[in-house]
């Protein structure tokens, strides 16, 4: 029993707990078997790997000021102009994510998003919808954006780069114009531009801008991402060491354990399917072929797949229908990258957003859920088609 002062129980585990279980015990009992084991942690313990690194260079740059600081510098570049500041908002929200990944983009760019519009007296939700549609839909450029493209790079005949320019361009486009008409009542008018703040410690703090450039750089240019991101650990963890600067979180919270064992459990599961036939019962779904019909096809399955489960083990379960075909491959990354948007458990991005943005406005507004399924309903669909025809264009 519960009443007041006492805590409320726990009546299920945290979601972690089964998952443990799950990557353990599928492997033990042969459900997953060896060699198909082995296969699929050579495919995605690097990417796991990847996570937590780059999850403790986003968390020192937190701690460093960085991503308060671009949010600050946007609202007074702005000058009042409220149009303006959403663009410099969409165009921070791009990059974070195209450098930092999603789900970066969607833990720790949101607070300061809403921070900033609280500062200069706007609504906040409209900047905050914006960063959340560019977070799922700007993930297609760099592996490094999504954790489906550092799966699916390798795959690529021509090179992830060369093949993913075209859609990750159409998409972006695409999005921005249509959220411009969705928010277009949010754009109008000015706002008093906020006092100059003060950073902690300027000199982390550029030393963070920095690295974040040089790591931004190195994977555009193809540097071996595991590396490049260890490297700017290392440089912004000796930096913030130096400046004696508190971290952002405890110790134990830098590394997104609860995280990697959650994916890691939903891999093992997906893994196990595909050891017991779940392939050939998904490839009819895809079709073949690589002509603009076929690439839609594959497309809206993988988007349709994604806001019914989860978009990673969506991509998952599908890539071994689509591998040794750059364009099919593509036009699957479109739609599990582009199309989680309309439910709210379709992306990790976005459920972390509805957390972010409910802890920093202190409450949510009446209508939120309906408001993002709305936006998604509309976005994901054009995104999706975008991408497909810049591939069917390019092909």
């Amino acid at each position: 029993m519960t009443g007041p002062g006492r805590p409320t129980r726990r009546l299920l585990p945290p979601l972690w707990v089964p998952a443990l279980v799950l990557v353990v015990a599928l492997p033990l009992s042969g459900a997953l078997p060896a060699d198909d084991a082995r296969s699929l942690a050579a495919l995605t313990g690097p990417v796991l790997g990847f996570v937590v690194l780059l999850t403790v260079v986003a968390e020192l740059c937190a701690g460093a000021g960085l991503f308060d600081a671009v949010a600050d510098g946007a609202a007074r570049l702005a000058r009042g102009r409220a149009v303006v500041l959403w663009l410099l908002v969409a165009a921070v929200a791009t990059a974070c994510t195209v450098v930092l990944s999603l789900d970066t983009t969607a833990v720790l760019l949101t607070p300061a998003v809403v921070a900033v519009a609280r500062r200069a007296g706007r609504d906040p939700l409209p900047l905050a919808l914006t960063v959340l549609a560019l977070a799922n839909t700007a993930s297609l450029l760099l592996p490094v954006s999504n954790l489906t493209n550092l799966m699916a790079a390798p795959s690529f005949d021509a090179g992830y780069l060369g093949v993913m320019a075209a859609p990750a361009a159409a998409v972006l486009v695409v999005v921005l114009a249509v959220l411009a008409v969705l928010h277009a009542p949010a754009l109008r008018g000015t706002y008093a531009v906020p006092e100059r703040r003060q950073a902690a410690d300027p000199v982390l703090l550029g030393v963070a801008g920095a690295v974040v450039a040089l790591m931004g750089a190195g994977f555009a240019s193809g540097l071996p991402v595991l590396p490049v991101a260890l490297g700017a650990v290392v440089a912004l963890g000796a930096a913030t060491v130096w400046r004696r600067v508190p971290l952002p979180v405890p110790v134990r919270e830098l590394v997104p354990w609860r995280t990697v064992v959650v994916t890691a459990g939903l891999f093992a599961v997906v893994g196990t399917w595909h050891a017991h036939g779940l392939t050939d019962l998904l490839a009819p779904l895809v079709g073949h072929g690589d002509d603009a019909g076929s690439l839609a096809q594959v497309a809206a399955v993988g988007a349709a797949s994604a806001n019914a489960v989860n978009n990673l083990p969506a991509y998952l379960a599908l890539a071994p229908t689509v591998t040794g075909d750059d364009a099919r491959l593509a036009a699957l990354l479109v739609g599990v990258n582009a199309g989680p948007l309309v439910t709210p458990w379709a992306s990790l991005a976005t459920l972390l957003w509805l957390q972010q943005y409910r802890r920093h406005t202190f409450s949510a507004p009446a209508g939120l859920l309906r408001r993002v399924v709305v936006q998604g309903a509309v976005v994901a669909p054009l995104a999706v088609a975008a991408g497909v025809l810049a591939l069917a264009a390019v092909g």
